[in-house]
């Protein structure tokens, strides 16, 4: 969960306190015996979308590091069709959908480039984390934020579908193996 979700939640969490509390306040009697509660408050999650749209624009240029702190032009990937994948190992639907990545990465690994782009620094533990996973894929890493910043990327995981020109064709959320073979076969293909 991103901190703007959790600041989201804390906050409506408060507000259903503070309005429980007003309404028990209402209704007192000034007897002092009994608080009297008479609105119920459902909690419910908001549906605010947290990355910034990106698709139809140019891939940010921005740069990245390899496994070795070495910096690499985001616009230097450009060039084929591709999935770049903004993930990370403290990120529980990353986690479960890079298996699935792994697997359409050998299905579709001659014909689309596929780029996993970790929020963290770069470190072993990352690399073998994903390495664990089945993903045989290059794999960068943005941990100061750079391209992050420069794509709009607030909640985790964001896949990013880029055409051979470097053009954003279309942004998502978590997938699973199906949806990703999908999207690359009517996009990218």
């Amino acid at each position: 969960m991103t901190k703007v979700r959790i600041g989201t939640s804390v906050v409506a969490v408060l507000v259903a306190v503070g309005a429980s509390w007003a309404a028990s306040r209402s209704n007192d009697d000034s007897s002092g015996d009994t608080a009297h509660l008479d609105t119920r408050v459902t909690f419910e999650q908001p549906s605010i979308e947290t990355n910034a749209a990106v698709e139809g624009d140019p891939l940010p240029d921005a740069t990245v590091q390899n496994l070795a702190g070495d910096d690499i032009a985001v616009s230097s990937l450009v060039g084929q069709p591709m999935v770049i994948n903004i993930w990370g190992s403290t990120c529980g639907p990353c986690k479960k959908e890079l298996p699935g990545f792994a697997a359409a990465h050998l299905q579709y690994g001659d014909s689309v480039r596929f780029v996993g782009i970790d929020y963290l620094p770069a470190s072993d533990r990352e690399e073998a984390f994903a390495r664990d996973k089945g993903v045989e894929y290059e794999l960068l890493y943005d941990g100061d934020g750079e391209f992050i910043n420069a794509a709009g990327v607030a909640a985790f995981p964001v896949t990013l579908f880029v055409d051979a020109n470097g053009r954003i064709l279309r942004q998502t959320g978590q997938l699973d193996e199906a949806e990703l073979t999908a999207i690359i076969e009517s996009d990218l293909l």
